[in-house]
């Protein structure tokens, strides 16, 4: 059986002692499971149904983010495009509208109604045997957008969730750097690291918020805004 290293900060591995953790036995089991979701992704071409999930990789994304993979195929079909690319699955997560993905980006200053407009600019004509008439049945991904959804599912492990939701896509989407939804992003000024700061912060100030039960809170949008000028501060001083 070959032998995998992992290496450890001094200090995790400390604890790792410590505690008797079983290091091979925890990384065997995230890479048995890194693996299951890797080749579920890459044996499927389209998105489950929204009602009927199925039980593998998809059974974990959230019912937004069951409806924004469907949402994308309506976007791809409407052009028409026989293909769902990366472009697509953004504008599912815009078209789903309530997901914390868009919230995300409200509050990083990106207006979605010009998001959208950029996207649908920057498309590819139509395709060539669909043109002018709707596509028919199921449309499948792209090699770019499967490669976002690994990436989105790369991003819930590395979160620690057992869920896959719209904030995760957004975050595959900015990863997939030759995809077009990652270009016009950062056309527009949609960082990587920004975007997952901003994320762990949003579901860091959701916790707080339903472990706080005051009567009256903030928008959303401007509850992340708070938090992100916040920690923006705390930056600078550091820095400085």
């Amino acid at each position: 059986m070959p032998k995998i290293n992992v290496y450890l900060p001094d200090d995790l591995a400390a604890a790792v002692r410590d505690a008797h953790v079983p290091v091979s036995a925890v990384c065997q089991s995230a890479l048995e499971r890194a693996v299951r979701d890797v080749a579920s992704l890459r044996a499927t071409d389209l998105a489950p149904p929204e009602d009927r999930p199925g039980l593998g990789t998809f059974g974990r994304f959230t019912p937004r983010a069951r409806k924004a993979l469907v949402l994308a195929e309506d976007a791809a079909r409407e052009v028409p495009h026989d293909y769902v690319g990366t472009e697509h699955l953004l504008l599912g997560l815009i078209d789903e509208g309530g997901n914390l993905a868009v919230k995300v980006l409200a509050a990083l200053d990106i207006e979605l109604t010009d998001l959208r407009a950029e996207l649908l600019a920057s498309m590819g004509p139509p395709s060539e045997p669909a043109a002018g008439r709707p596509v028919e049945g199921g449309i499948a991904f792209t090699p770019l957008a499967k490669q976002t959804l690994e990436a989105t599912t790369a991003e819930a492990r590395a979160m620690l969730h057992n869920y896959i939701g719209c904030e995760h896509v957004l975050l595959g989407l900015i990863g997939t750097e030759q995809g077009l939804a990652s270009q016009v992003l950062r056309r527009m000024g949609v960082e990587r690291l920004t975007t997952r700061r901003a994320v762990i912060t949003a579901l860091s100030g959701f916790v707080h918020a339903q472990q706080d039960h005051a009567a009256a809170r903030p928008d959303t949008a401007d509850t992340l805004q708070q938090i992100l000028q916040r920690l923006d501060i705390i930056e600078r001083r550091l820095a400085g």
